[in-house]
């Protein structure tokens, strides 16, 4: 992997550079000759097409001669630099490469801004099925459908039976607190982003943050988390509906498996829709709710899901920062991609359930901390001064 220039910018402008988030004719001329620096044949036809823009990372097909590979850089404008880490998800997909976790094979990465202008990475090509919307899963009929999830929680149990440490991955990130952590980090995000929120959203967003922080439960176990794992997130055999591989890892820690399940389940809410800006596959009624997901991975991976209302109520505040985000991004004129204005719309259901499960997490009996630490600014992630950035809060 390079690293010949950091910085903390996402991206940077080059001379002569396409308009932001584009690789146009000087960018891939940057590209093709780094990538001969390491070791790698370039066509002289090197093309570039984007294929998702997503809500997170930009991502493109790269087609070099016979090869095609997938490059990854983070958004132009992107507000929550720790959001968009592409080096992270190169590391846990060079890593994973080796197991039976379905995997994209990695190529390479660099932190050189003055390749592209941003951070990248690249992978293989996997030529699999992308099931988002409602008229992709359509496409499935039922019997095929039951398959695709069972491959999906089956997925997610291999990830949380791979021992860290064996695959090189044991400083991914801090092996216990990891609820406090990411109460911490998602909280001071919204600190970034909330500020369009209506103040109904913004009184929610105080008292699922406050609830929640008293009830932070013990970690019970501890593996590699995903941390943004539904349906969409994983590439499909289009006549067996396998899995080929599971995608987007910059979200990827050491963490409490539940968080998990968990958020799987909460991306079966409908908001979803708006943050994606279309009807989601992973939102239809013919799929599993999220108490059925969680009594699969339970029968499957022989694990009880401990402080699910917690949980629960953690991942959809977390959703509900990332659509912040998402609308933050558009406020600011960062992006004008098709449905990134609808985001706005489901950060106060969210921030409504996460106040729900919260209520209901602290109801049901589980600790509480007398004094919150979580809720608490001038330290951590919600200061800027450790910070997320860092991979201190993951």
């Amino acid at each position: 992997m390079s690293s010949n220039q950091t910085g903390s910018s996402l991206s940077a402008p080059l001379e002569g550079a396409a308009a932001p988030g584009v690789l146009g004719d000087a960018e891939l001329c940057r590209l093709g000759s780094w990538l001969e620096t390491q070791g790698l044949r370039v066509d002289a036809n090197l093309s570039a097409e984007q294929i998702a823009g997503g809500r997170s990372n930009l991502t493109y097909r790269i087609d070099n001669g016979p090869e095609t590979w997938v490059l990854r850089r983070p958004p132009a404008g992107g507000a929550t630099p720790s959001a968009h880490d592409v080096q992270r998800e190169y590391q846990v997909t060079q890593a994973l490469g080796g197991t039976d976790v379905p995997m994209a094979r990695a190529i390479a990465a660099s932190n050189d801004l003055t390749v592209i202008g941003a951070p990248f990475t690249i992978v293989e090509f996997v030529d699999g099925e992308a099931v988002r919307s409602e008229a992709d899963l359509a496409a499935l009929d039922d019997l095929k459908l039951v398959h695709v999830v069972d491959q999906l929680v089956d997925s997610l149990t291999r990830l949380h039976a791979v021992d860290p440490a064996s695959v090189g991955l044991e400083n991914l990130g801090r092996p216990d607190g990891y609820a406090t952590r990411q109460l911490l980090r998602w909280s001071g995000q919204w600190d970034i982003v909330g500020g369009h929120a209506t103040p109904f959203t913004k009184s929610a967003a105080e008292e699922a943050l406050r609830r929640l922080a008293m009830g932070l439960p013990s970690q019970t176990r501890t593996s590699i988390v995903h941390g943004d794992y539904r349906l969409d997130n994983v590439l499909l055999e289009p006549t067996t509906g396998d899995v080929l591989a599971v995608v987007d890892w910059e979200l990827s820690t050491l963490g409490d498996p539940v968080a998990d399940v968990a958020l799987m389940g909460v991306y079966r809410e409908r908001p979803l829709n708006a943050i994606l800006g279309f009807e989601a596959a992973w939102t239809s009624d013919r799929l599993p709710q999220a108490e059925e997901l969680a009594e699969r991975y339970a029968t499957r991976s022989g694990s009880d899901l401990p402080n699910w209302e917690f949980w629960m109520g953690l991942s959809a505040y977390k959703l509900a920062v990332i659509a912040a985000g998402i609308d933050y991004r558009w406020r600011t004129g960062t992006t004008a991609e098709e449905g990134f204005d609808q985001a706005q719309h489901a950060v106060e259901p969210l921030m409504h359930i996460a106040l729900a499960y919260a209520l209901s997490s602290s109801a049901s009996g589980e600790r509480l901390n007398e004094e919150p630490a979580a809720t608490r600014r001038g330290s951590g992630c919600g200061s800027g001064g450790g910070g997320c950035g860092g991979g201190g809060c993951r």
